[in-house]
């Protein structure tokens, strides 16, 4: 389905200098490696979400609210020029994914093959929608639906898109709720579709809320995160970093981690029929958005490791996470974890949760906030 849009653009164009978060201070870099600095790319956001870069460089995020936002930054100056949004009246767009489709078939004449199209792909709750901008003013005017019929309500109404190296569609569908039996097979899935949408299937199921997922930028293998279920002390059960294969059932809601059965759910025969998590991090430390670093900002040593954004817990006697870690990758195995970023939980106060994490066109480490509504860039100088 498509159609031109007429959107409501709450005036279209928001400052990028609105001083409701705290600006970053010199004692904001003392929770990060020697040598690297964070600073605030964008503020002034409503619940920023997932993050995607488009062709010309321009950052663009989804929220939890009804928006997508366009944030430019023409000069290089590692400051966006503007807050615009590029498209509203949304339901929950958490997860954006610039994508370009090539043309169709053999053309021998130049002159008249048709240019590929880049489309900013567009998660919301119920459905899956891309959008472009066709006059360059960064505000959508043209809207297809893609998946119109994804599984909704309960909990974890967000839903991840991205696409494979296989050309593929892939989305993310949480659980309907803590710990249960999906009525919908749909639920705790990831969900692969062909790029006009067709062809839907289940690529792996048994994760509970995989909201993050990426692709190794060099054994092209799928690892996603996934956060476990409620209720069953601080410091059960794990979270997971995940390799993901086709047909790969991850065991919830009868097991987690190690194969371990859930008190409630499992017991040993089924756990055993199922994949165990491959890296594991500490509870209800919520892990979100994950990415390789493919940049050469960094030094040498970073090159190809992990980063994941931990939004924090909200049900721990002690909270834990609100920060930035780095899994180290060898032999294109995650080995180690350290913190990398880790300035935004002081004092028992939680001043921002991170959600995602993206390697921009320059080289830094771009992480948007939530509860702050911020995008911050982290940058190294030697």
């Amino acid at each position: 389905m498509k159609k031109t849009l007429a959107l409501p653009l709450l005036g279209g164009l928001l400052t990028a200098c609105a001083g409701s978060v705290e600006p970053p201070t010199a004692a904001a870099s003392e929770g990060l490696p020697p040598g690297f600095e964070l600073a605030v790319f964008a503020e002034g956001l409503e619940r920023p979400r997932f993050m995607s870069f488009g062709p010309d460089g321009t950052l663009y995020v989804g929220s939890n609210r009804d928006r997508v936002y366009a944030l430019p930054d023409r000069n290089r100056d590692g400051r966006a020029d503007a807050v615009i949004v590029f498209a509203s009246g949304l339901h929950s767009p958490h997860s954006v994914f610039w994508h370009t489709i090539e043309p169709p078939g053999d053309f021998i004449t130049p002159k008249v093959r048709p240019k590929p199209a880049s489309w900013l792909y567009v998660g919301e709750t119920h459905r899956v929608i891309r959008l472009r901008d066709t006059d360059g003013d960064l505000r959508a005017d043209e809207q297809e639906v893609v998946v119109p019929n994804l599984p909704a309500g309960q909990q974890h109404f967000t839903r991840t898109v991205g696409f494979g190296p296989d050309g593929g569609l892939y989305v993310s569908v949480g659980s309907s709720c803590n710990v249960c039996r999906e009525e919908d097979e749909r639920r705790a899935v990831i969900l692969r579709f062909e790029a006009n949408g067709s062809g839907g299937q289940i690529y792996a199921r048994g994760l509970r809320n995989a909201v993050g997922f990426t692709w190794h930028p060099e054994t092209r293998e799928l690892w996603a995160t996934d956060n476990g279920r409620d209720w069953l002390g601080d410091d059960l059960p794990p979270e997971e970093l995940d390799r993901v294969q086709r047909g790969d059932d991850h065991g919830w809601p009868d097991c987690y981690g190690q194969r371990l059965p859930d008190p409630d759910m499992g017991s040993p025969e089924r756990c055993a029929r199922t994949v165990p998590a491959t890296f594991e991090m500490p509870a209800h430390t919520a892990p979100l958005g994950l990415d390789f670093y493919t940049g050469t900002m960094f030094p040498r040593d970073y090159w190809g490791d992990l980063f994941i954004a931990l939004h924090g817990s909200w049900n721990r006697s002690v909270p834990i996470g609100y920060k930035v870690i780095r899994v180290r990758f060898r032999d294109g195995k995650p080995a180690a974890m350290e913190d990398f970023a880790d300035v935004w939980f002081k004092g028992g106060r939680v001043r921002h949760r991170p959600v995602d994490v993206k390697t921009g066109p320059d080289g830094a480490l771009y992480i948007s906030d939530d509860r702050g509504g911020t995008i911050f860039r982290v940058t190294y100088k030697k």
